[in-house]
């Protein structure tokens, strides 16, 4: 076919190629095929129009292979721009030198969050600047949707909400009037225009001058489905044009009158529908693509079976008789049009996303083993997609991958934010380690020398509570660390990090955003410094370059910003950095490929994986806007969220109509139950229905996943028992390490006999020891400084004696304001337990330490005690307490000898182990649980006195006996 034949027929020229085709091979091959008569340069002088900037380069590939692999000069090829998607059209010269520049996206997401800043009382609420970031974005989605749409909101927004709608609402109408007469105001005085404003105007020129003077050469629009109604104006100019025509992906020329009828928003047709309605044209005007139509038979029932199944919902009742006329229509041919449109789909459910991630790299992987054949992993999941990039490197395979990474998520974005964080807590242990630990940090040194200083610093310095400040560390790092090199190298790494940090640390609260951003980069490039003083790796690679574009862009852009608190200051860059997409550069596969739902619309493969098929996923559930109920859009003007999930159904289809094609899901995502996506409910049912079995799918594909890191043989290790011999066994034990012994022998195999001692956890939780510490040393106070009478004003002494003991224990200092409240509880209620158990006149023993030997598995036995308080008085007894700030042991647990710690002590008072407290009977074993509540604490008895705890005594001392025993 030549060019002539081609467009020869009376414009307007609208094509379609089957969603069953491979649309880039073949809008290459028709162009190919239809220009290759007119000489080498009739096809190089030819302009098509693209949705995407991929499309744009697998149309170029696509040339090669249509001119059988002879070098050939392709067309033009120019991305038309998705306004959706944020890819921007080409420019000719001559209108976009007519237009203002575009303002740059940081700026314009900081310029309005000032604006919502400056407008918060409109909001009736004080934002920060993470927060007023968030509603930032919100609002340049809206405003994006008022351009893109060519909707002018002004007028409208002041009849916008009716009287009986929530309060809400009425604020947002007030704070987005504000904000649309703001907003032009601001891009005046800077000299620039919204983005997508100036896409709409460069559409509309250019759609203006092709209609006053239509190009003579060919010109080809192929891909798109015009969602934008300057964008669907543009098409039908083209389609107008002397040698113009476009060309739509997958228009459903089969759907029964009636149904096209009712094609709604959410339907993958309703795109096209809404196209062709704008254009003035009907389904019967849209041609078939000349080099699709020799295949239309090829896969014709697939395209058939997935549109059906998509259907709109009010003529789903109809599906019987449906079904009924394909099968008629597929008697003739000798089918089963329903089995045959089946053939090569198949699904596959995954427990999860991790087993869908390698199911779905397996696949790929798989595809390898056929010379030549490509494959191509389709999803909008950007996290699953990077997963299985990750699960192909097992083998060494990289796919050329459209996703990127978030910045946050890139190693100088990790370091940016630890940073950032840690100067808004500069002596946490945990973020000091995170950024020492980062491999970007040198600090003057190479990485071996830093580590073996950092290794003396985290063991002797950030493990166990967080120091006060700079001094307290050093200091305990001076008491723990004798070697005098190693105490100085780590004192020095401490005095290194602090160093690098002042640039952040020494700044006012709150400060200004641009200047935080400008101490990050300052503390960063300290931190990363060799031996030269160079930054090494810092800014190199695409996360590099990704992080010195934002860092100064917030230095040069962030004086719109409020003042930022160091917090405030790491929310707002995580925020920023998680918008920012880093893209891998590199050699990749040339037979696979990770590609987008929309990318996927014109890219082909021999095998396509179409994955995250979960409802929130594929389609994505409706995004919440703070500004604008559905009503309100919809009396905007502006689309409803449907729309996107008309087009996610559409890219859907195309993907589905593929030869060979693995529906993917998981039945778990984020550890929740995951609802399967619609289309997929849709395409079984259809297939049930039929009285077909249900969809194939790959039961050995989950199989090889779950087995590809599983063992060969799965010889599970038994349960350690060890038997250590009877002269490494320890002779002597403290009464709660018998008690360790009886719940946890292991414990005590590891501590009291290997000698190995649990590490504290770096930034260790002080409260709860401290205030255990305290409430002892309290009780031991209150009982020697007023054995016997109580003193005045008892409450206030106790309380006073706690909080002194918790400053000596470590407690923090913003803990004290708590812990006095709890004080003055606790208080009320140790007083009148004092009194009342000093009545009589008895003698207060604590904290005083026993001993006594017990014959065991013949050798002896030492067990120790140091009980908290003894009580011995006129009744012959001495009653035994222990005080608690947890939960004190049940009765039921002193009795079966799980927590025998007062039964033993019981068994050593029993026989005078204690100096200075003749042997007497065991009275009352007590609990006294302080809680600080109401009431203020609570005892438990756990032996009355006389022959309750003296049995009870014998029997702890005869279950030790059998406990340490060889």
């Amino acid at each position: 076919m030549t060019g002539a034949d081609l467009f020869a027929g009376p414009a307007p020229r609208w094509f379609n190629i089957p969603a069953h085709r491979p649309f880039v091979r073949d809008l290459a091959q028709g162009l190919f095929d239809a220009l290759a008569d007119g000489g080498p340069e009739a096809l190089s002088q030819a302009v098509v129009l693209t949705p995407t900037r991929r499309g744009a380069r697998a149309l170029a590939d696509a040339f090669l292979a249509a001119a059988g692999g002879r070098a050939v000069l392709p067309p033009q090829i120019r991305p038309l721009g998705d306004l959706d998607a944020g890819e921007s059209p080409f420019e000719p010269g001559e209108l976009a030198a007519r237009l203002p520049a575009a303002i740059e996206p940081l700026r314009r997401r900081l310029e309005l969050t000032r604006l919502v800043k400056t407008h918060e009382g409109l909001l009736r609420r004080e934002l920060d600047a993470s927060a007023a970031l968030e509603l930032a974005d919100a609002l340049g989605g809206f405003l994006d949707s008022l351009q893109i749409e060519e909707v002018d909101a002004t007028a409208a927004l002041t009849d916008l909400v009716e009287a009986e709608l929530a309060e809400h609402w009425q604020v947002s109408r007030d704070f987005l009037e504000t904000a649309l007469a703001a907003w032009p105001e601001r891009l005046r005085t800077l000299g620039v225009v919204d983005i997508s404003a100036r896409r709409v105007r460069l559409l509309r020129a250019l759609a203006d001058q092709w209609s006053a003077r239509p190009p003579q050469g060919v010109l080809v629009a192929a891909g798109s489905t015009g969602t934008a109604p300057a964008t669907a104006d543009l098409l039908r100019v083209i389609a107008e044009a002397p040698q113009g025509c476009v060309v739509l992906p997958g228009l459903d020329e089969s759907l029964a009158g009636e149904a096209w009828s009712n094609v709604d928003e959410q339907h993958p047709q309703g795109a096209m529908r809404r196209l062709l309605l704008r254009a003035r044209i009907t389904r019967e005007d849209v041609e078939t693509w000349p080099a699709s139509r020799p295949f239309q038979s090829q896969g014709r029932w697939r395209r058939r079976i997935v549109n059906e199944a998509l259907r709109p919902a009010e003529d789903t009742a109809d599906w019987l008789n449906v079904i009924h006329a394909l099968r008629a229509e597929g008697a003739e041919e000798g089918v089963d049009p329903i089995a045959e449109g089946l053939k090569g789909l198949s699904v596959v459910t995954a427990r999860s996303e991790e087993e869908a991630a390698t199911a779905a790299a397996l696949l790929l992987r798989e595809t390898l083993e056929t010379p030549g054949a490509t494959g191509a992993l389709v999803t909008p999941d950007q996290n699953l997609a990077r997963r299985v990039s990750l699960k192909l490197a097992r083998w060494g395979v990289v796919p050329d991958s459209s996703v990127g990474a978030p910045l946050s998520a890139c190693p100088v974005g990790v370091l940016a934010g630890e940073i950032a964080k840690l100067a808004a807590e500069p002596l946490n242990p945990v973020m000091m380690l995170g950024v020492l630990k980062h491999p970007l940090v040198r600090l003057g040194e190479s990485r071996e020398a830093l580590e073996g200083r950092l290794a003396d610093l985290e063991r002797h310095g950030l493990r166990g509570p967080r120091p006060a400040d700079w001094a307290a560390l050093t200091r305990r790092l001076a008491e723990k660390i004798e070697d005098e090199g190693r105490r100085s190298g780590a004192a020095g790494l401490v005095l290194a990090l602090r160093t690098a940090l002042l640039p952040l640390t020494d700044m006012s609260e709150p400060a200004p955003a641009a200047l935080r951003a400008e101490a990050l980069a300052q503390a960063m490039e300290a931190l990363a410094a060799d031996g030269a003083g160079s930054p090494g790796r810092l800014w190199g690679g695409q996360g590099g370059e990704a992080m010195s574009q934002l860092l100064s862009g917030l230095i040069a852009e962030a004086g719109a910003l409020p003042p930022v608190t160091p917090r405030g200051f790491a929310d707002l860059l995580t925020r920023l950095m998680g918008e920012e997409t880093v893209r891998a550069g590199g050699a990749t596969h040339p037979r696979l490929r990770i590609l987008g739902a929309i990318e996927a619309r014109l890219v082909r493969a021999d095998r396509l994986v179409v994955a995250g098929l979960e409802e929130g996923v594929w389609p994505q559930g409706a995004p919440l806007d703070p500004f604008l109920s559905r009503p309100m859009r919809e009396r905007l003007g502006l689309p409803p969220p449907e729309r996107r999930v008309g087009l996610a159904a559409h890219d859907f289809a195309q993907a589905a109509c593929a030869p060979d094609v693995v529906l993917l899901h998981s039945e778990r995502r984020e550890g929740q139950p995951a609802v399967k996506s619609r289309w997929l409910w849709r395409l079984e049912t259809l297939a049930r229905g039929a009285d077909l079995d249900p969809l194939p799918g790959r039961p050995e594909l989950l199989d090889w996943a779950r087995r590809l890191d599983a063992a060969e043989t799965y010889a599970p290790i038994a349960r350690p028992a060890p038997v250590p011999p009877v002269a490494d066994r320890p002779t002597k034990l403290a009464v709660t390490r018998i008690e360790a012994l009886t719940r946890d022998p292991y414990a005590v195999w590891a501590r009291d006999i290997l000698k190995l001692y649990a590490l504290d956890r770096p930034d260790e939780p002080v409260e709860a020891r401290a205030r255990g510490t305290a409430i002892h040393a309290a009780f031991e106070r209150f009982a020697t400084d007023w054995p016997k009478a109580l003193p005045p004003d008892a409450p206030r002494e106790f309380a006073r004696l706690y909080l002194e003991a918790l400053v000596e224990a470590g407690a923090p200092p913003e803990s004290l304001a708590r812990e006095a409240a709890l004080a003055r509880e606790a208080a009320e209620w140790v007083v009148a337990l004092e009194a009342e158990r000093r009545a009589d006149g008895r003698d207060i023993h604590v904290e005083q330490g026993g001993q006594i030997v017990v014959r065991a598995g013949g050798r002896d036995f030492t067990l120790t005690a140091k009980a908290d308080r003894i009580e011995t008085g006129p009744d012959g007894f001495a009653h035994i307490l222990d005080y608690k700030t947890g939960q004190a042991p049940s009765k039921k647990m002193v009795e079966t000898g799980f927590s025998p710690q007062l039964t033993l002590t019981a068994a050593i008072v029993a026989r005078g182990g204690f100096a200075g407290i003749p042997a007497r009977p065991p009275g009352d074993l007590l609990y006294l649980q302080v809680t600080g509540r109401r009431p203020g604490g609570r005892g438990g008895t756990r032996g009355e006195a006389g022959a309750g705890s003296r049995d009870a005594a014998e029997r702890g001392q005869a279950g030790a006996g059998r406990q340490v025993g060889p």
